[in-house]
Parts: C-alpha cells; sequence; structure tokens
C-alpha cells in the first residue's frame, strides 16, 4: 500500500482530531487503511463544521460543500480537488453517495440550539451520523448486509455521544432528551441490544470489512458503564484506562469479534 500526499493528510488530520478512530485504524489491515482514513478525514470536516464559527448561514455553507461532493461523486463526474474530497472519491462509488450526503445533512441539528424532537429524531441523528459512517466504510471493504453494520455503529454513536454530554451542555445544548438516571439507563440498555443484534447477525459480515467496525471497539465498555451508574455520563468518566484500552482493540483486531 502506498500513501500519496493526500491519504498521509487524511491519516495526519484523524491522528490530530480523533485519535480513538486514529488507534482503531491503525489496528486494521494496511489495505483497509486506504479506505479508512479518508472516510474518517471526511467525518472530522463534517462533524466539525459546524462548531468552528457561530454563524449558522457560514456553518450550512460549510455543510453544503459536502453535501455538493457527495452530488459529486453520485454522478460518476468530476470531484473538486481537495486532500479529503479527492481521496474519498477514490473510495466511494456513485451508490454509496446517498449515505454520505445522509451523514452530512443530518449533521444541520448541531448547528442550532433546538432539542431532538423525540426518541426517533434522536435514533435517526445516531443511525445517520455514526451509524452511516460505519455503513460506509464496511460497504467500500466489501460488505452487504446493512442491519448488523448500522446497529454497531449506532451503538458507537450512543456511547461516543455519552462521552460528549459534558462539552455539549457546557455549550449550552440539549444532547438528551431524558437526562435522568433512568433515561440514560435506557438508552444504554437499548444500544446494548443493538450491539447484541449485530453479534448474532456476525457471520454475514465479510471478515476483512469488520475493520469497519474497530472503530466501535469501546462500545460495549461505554454503554455497561452508564448502564450501570448514569451519573458517569454527566460527570465524564466514561471509558478504560490506556492499557486497557488498547488491549481491547488488539482483541478485536485480532479475533475478528465484536
Amino acid at each position: 500500500m502506498i500513501f500519496d500526499s493526500d491519504l498521509t493528510a487524511c491519516a495526519q488530520l484523524v491522528e490530530r482530531a480523533d485519535p480513538d478512530r486514529f488507534l482503531a485504524t491503525m489496528a486494521a489491515p494496511p489495505d483497509a487503511r486506504r479506505v479508512l482514513f479518508p472516510l474518517y478525514a471526511m467525518n472530522v470536516e463534517v462533524s466539525r463544521a459546524p462548531w468552528v464559527t457561530e454563524e449558522a448561514t457560514i456553518a450550512e455553507m460549510r455543510l453544503q460543500w459536502w453535501r455538493d461532493v457527495a452530488d459529486e461523486i453520485g454522478r460518476g463526474g468530476p470531484v473538486r480537488r481537495h486532500e479529503v474530497a479527492t481521496p474519498l472519491a477514490y473510495v466511494l462509488t456513485r451508490d454509496l453517495a446517498p449515505v454520505l450526503d445522509e451523514l452530512v445533512a443530518v449533521r444541520r441539528w448541531d448547528i442550532y440550539r433546538d432539542p431532538f424532537e423525540d426518541e426517533a429524531h434522536l435514533d435517526a441523528y445516531l443511525t445517520a451520523s455514526s451509524g452511516g459512517l460505519m455503513w460506509l466504510a464496511a460497504q467500500a471493504l466489501g460488505a452487504k448486509d446493512e442491519a448488523p453494520i448500522r446497529d454497531v455503529g449506532y451503538a458507537a454513536g450512543v456511547a461516543a455521544w455519552f462521552r460528549a454530554v459534558p462539552e455539549l451542555e457546557t455549550r449550552k445544548r440539549v444532547p438528551l432528551l431524558d437526562g435522568t438516571s433512568k433515561g440514560v439507563r435506557r438508552l444504554a440498555e437499548g444500544a446494548l441490544d443493538r450491539l447484541a443484534d449485530a453479534r448474532r447477525n456476525r457471520a454475514a459480515i465479510p471478515i476483512f470489512a469488520r475493520s469497519a467496525l474497530l472503530g466501535g471497539w469501546q462500545a460495549e465498555t461505554m454503554l455497561r458503564q452508564a448502564a450501570k451508574d448514569p451519573s458517569r455520563v454527566g460527570e465524564g468518566r466514561l471509558g478504560q484506562s490506556g492499557t486497557r484500552k488498547r488491549l481491547s482493540l488488539m482483541w478485536q483486531s485480532a479475533t475478528g469479534r465484536f
């Protein structure tokens, strides 16, 4: 596998802005990294677009830029020159463009301060953002069965969302519909149920495509922590020590299990 300047830039961006996904990607086979780094670099760009400015119009324009990239990929024509968009266009086929567009569009919620309308709205946000990213990655690596991958992506999304709660609240956002212990526990248990469903369908996911699932390797631990002690969410106490985190990633990478 040869990393050109664009792929190297993507890897460096992910390393700086999303170190856990960087670790997960480095645990994947070398050929998978060529696919994963542009996807994860795109996700960095998209996820931070609503937060780099207080001007909603500018944030909307930043997201629209990526929706335009998705449209260009979907049309199968030239894609604008950009250190992330260019390698991304090489790893995504035309039929994946709608998933990319959905992933970008759902981030409009991050621009504004309105709470989620209901549980279905929160679920749709997590399924499209975290679930969409994992489905894009898995499809690009040869997966065909969407349901189990979306389930793993959703579980990983809930875990990451829990970890982001303190920062979101600091920014005067309302990340949870029900921030009580009961509400947090119910959300965590629902995500664990979807993770269990995905495991029952593990055989449907090719071994190579499971590299896309490595990004969610900490999900079960954090979800179980939240279910057992919901106060850990608001207090920012979810996660593992550095050693345990790396060991669990090594195990998942070596076994292909999740």
